[in-house]
């Protein structure tokens, strides 16, 4: 029998999202079906009862899927069905992901899946806002021990004032977006991009977040106590006290030792600190090694954070001995390549990008075909994370989760820098050749440089940070240009990218309780003193984009033609733009933006784009009274001419028209099919649009030469029908023998 239970939940704005369960997936050990208004998710979430065999990590995987159907559309491609996520569906999911693995306990291993479908949806309220609402409430409402609630919610500020939630429609309007991830109590998570906003109103835009967020969970909170919600018993860990404290008191010193020697070599320390462990390993009496060695290994890496942090805390004195604020030493160089249209490498400490720009056309455009979002993209930002930059002797297979969302945020810090009608499709690849701390900031310089080393105009140069911190509850402290280590083992990771003049994008992830707004500013403003001083050094390389693009860059020039005129420069199964194309050599491409013809010339050289513009001017030109043209003859009648003057326009060229001399017929006058006369456009008829030519209006006046009178047309009366074929009508057949 079903029970279902329903929870409502009002936005700012008086719009309504409702939280059902007890309907739908009831074998889910958690199902919750969100609403809001045409938009529903169905969030579901199982784990295993028991952990794999020697599992002591926590097993997440969040899935985000979107169905077609939902908007009454088919998917693409052969199968008509359902395919690998979407970059769209894989960043959504680590949105989710980000903020609830916090979130389990440290000591639960069980296999856990979280699902979060889209089944209905009209585009207008966004998805992605409330699949982390719809997962929370899913974990809320099972068994499964989990120390939130959460939600996450979009927030927007569009002329000034914050909106949470906003439409499609609103969303385009805002110069602030961002995804906020948060308890109860504390922000969790945050990702998005801005126009150069300052660090107050990015605070602002948190808060305004977080007190939405608040209402969400305490909703959550009233549906598993209405549910009577337990939360289960589990073991997953089974621990050696005597040991864990043996292996503190014996590796503490030691490993303290490491960190404060400041070595800036990742691969010392790692080697250095992984001894200290090994040696206590093997002090272990050989009959207890292979059974201990894993609770030791897990114990030690305990050991080894609390030194690193007691080392930040106590003396200010960082793994690789740099102070807080301190950024590691940078190199960068461009025009690195010769074969890209634009090429950098950017080094900062021991992570390092190698960047290239490809300047395309309209072809090369990337169509985004997705549930609701069916556009193209004219600025790509690839991101790959080869296993050789870390030292790993592994073969890359396929692109990662993690490359698609650092590439995601390199290319939101970057895209709104790039010059306004840009016409080339702009596409940057950035290849981490090193790593070790925010190869996504170290792409987004080496994209600057790229960009700029490729001659694109850019606004603005834009840098990126990564900030940290160590908190202890009492103490703390916000560390700039993060390594690997600090990221790991430390408390929050926060990128900020921008301009001099403000921030462009941020993402952050926090993994402490209690982080104050107090500690935010300081993380922005320091982040802000580091993003100015690589910017200083992006500015020593390169001063300025390049005055011209390189030799092998296509060239674009663009046009607009009316909207009437798209199918005479296409043509008859495109034959037309087909031949403007093999005729020039150029590449054209034409679209309809705005009800207007927006036309794309390509080339690699002026000649050719110089051919294909006057052939598509020839056919869109509009004809103009009193103008002179070179036409050809296409037909004789016994009453004169019609000739082509333009591309598709054809004028009558009357037989009294060819000469101020009479011609009995248009034999005498001499013109033949296929000629090419000079001829003037004396007339447009405004009504008919038809056109009246002359060739003798081009030839002189014969002295005394006067024009005969033409019989005036009699005037009708009100109400007085005219000859039958000015009413239209057609006049009676002469009988036949009248007709010989």
């Amino acid at each position: 029998m079903l029970n279902p239970i329903k929870k409502t939940i009002t936005l700012p704005d008086g719009r309504e999202i409702t939280l059902e369960t007890g309907k739908l997936a009831k074998q889910a050990d958690g199902a919750v079906e969100l609403r809001m208004g045409n938009t529903m998710l169905l969030a579901t979430v199982v784990s295993a009862k028991e952990a794999g065999e020697g599992v002591d990590f926590m097993p997440l995987t969040v899935e985000y899927k979107e169905k077609f159907s939902s908007n009454g559309r088919f998917p693409g491609g052969f199968l008509k069905r359902e395919g690998r996520a979407s970059d769209y569906e894989i960043l959504t999911a680590r949105l989710v992901d980000r903020v609830l693995r916090p979130l389990f306990p440290d000591n639960y291993h069980a296999d856990t899946i979280v699902q979060v479908t889209m089944y209905s949806a009209d585009g207008v309220d966004l998805p992605d806002a409330l699949a982390g609402l719809a997962a929370s409430a899913a974990l809320t409402v099972s068994d499964i021990p989990f120390q939130g609630p959460i939600s996450e919610v979009r927030v927007a500020r569009i002329n000034g004032e914050f909106v949470i939630n906003p439409t499609a429609e609103q969303l385009a309007k805002a110069d602030l977006e961002l995804m906020v991830g948060a308890t109860y109590d504390n922000i969790m998570m945050v990702e998005g991009e801005m126009k150069e906003v300052s660090e107050q109103v990015l605070l602002d835009a948190l808060k305004a977040a977080h007190d939405a967020i608040k209402a969400q969970c305490v909703a959550q909170e009233e549906l598993a106590k209405a549910l009577g919600v337990v939360k289960r018993e589990y073991c997953h860990e089974v621990n050696d006290e005597d040991l864990r404290k043996d292996v503190r008191e014996k590796c503490y010193d030691k490993a303290y030792a490491i960190a404060r020697q400041g070595c800036a070599d990742k691969h010392w320390r790692a080697e250095s600190f992984g001894k200290i462990c090994e040696d206590y390993i093997e002090s272990l009496p050989e009959e207890e090694r292979e059974e201990k060695a894993p609770l030791v290994k897990r114990y030690y890496h305990d050991v080894e954070k609390e030194a690193m942090r007691r080392c930040v805390l106590d003396e200010g004195v960082r793994l690789d001995g740099r102070k807080t604020t301190e950024i590691r030493p940078i190199w960068c160089e461009v025009d690195y390549l010769p074969g890209p249209h634009g090429s950098a490498v950017f080094t900062r400490g021991e992570t390092q990008s190698l960047a290239t720009v490809t300047l395309g056309t309209k072809l090369d455009e990337k169509i985004v075909d997705e549930v609701l979002d069916q556009s193209r993209e004219r600025f790509l930002l690839h991101y790959n994370f080869p296993p050789f930059s870390t030292g790993e002797a592994r073969a890359p297979r396929g692109t990662s989760r993690r490359e698609i969302g650092h590439g995601n945020l390199a290319h939101r810090a970057l895209k709104s820098m790039l010059p306004d009608d840009f016409p080339y499709v702009t596409r940057i690849v950035s290849d981490i050749l090193e790593s070790n701390g925010s190869s996504s900031m170290a792409t987004v310089c080496a994209g600057t440089l790229a960009l700029l080393d490729a001659g694109v105009q850019m606004k603005k140069p834009v840098a990126g940070i990564a900030m940290g911190l160590i908190s202890d509850g009492s103490k703390w402290a916000v560390l700039s240009d993060i390594l690997g280590d600090e990221d790991h083992l430390g408390d929050m990771d926060f990128k900020v990218t921008g301009t001099t003049e403000g921030i462009t994008a941020t993402q952050m992830d926090i993994k402490c309780d209690g982080l104050s707004y107090e500690i935010l500013e300081k993380a922005l403003m320091q982040a802000r003193d580091g993003r100015l001083h690589i910017l200083n050094i992006i500015n020593e390389t390169i001063p300025a984009p390049r005055e011209d693009y390189r030799p092998h860059v296509p060239r674009i020039v663009t046009m607009t033609i009316p909207k009437e005129l798209i199918g005479a420069v296409i043509g008859p199964g495109g034959k037309v733009i087909q031949g403007i194309q093999e005729e020039s050599g150029a590449t054209v491409s034409i679209d309809e933006i705005d009800s207007v013809g927006y036309i794309e010339v390509a080339a690699a050289n002026k000649a050719s784009i110089d051919k294909a513009l006057s052939m598509i001017k020839a056919i869109t030109a509009q004809p103009e009274e009193g103008e002179v043209y070179t036409g050809k003859v296409m037909t004789i009648q016994d009453f004169g001419a019609f000739v082509q003057f333009m591309p598709n326009r054809d004028g009558l060229l009357h037989i009294s028209e060819i000469s101020w001399d009479r011609l009995p017929d248009m034999e005498a006058s001499g013109i033949k099919e296929g000629d090419e006369v000079t001829v003037k456009l004396i007339e447009i008829d405004k009504k008919t649009g038809k056109y009246r030519l002359s060739m003798r209006a081009l030839q002189p006046k014969p002295e005394g030469y006067v024009e005969r009178e033409r019989a005036p047309r009699r005037q009708r009366e009100d109400g007085e029908r005219g000859p039958r074929h000015d009413r239209g009508e057609r006049s009676p057949r002469r009988p036949r023998e009248d007709r010989r």
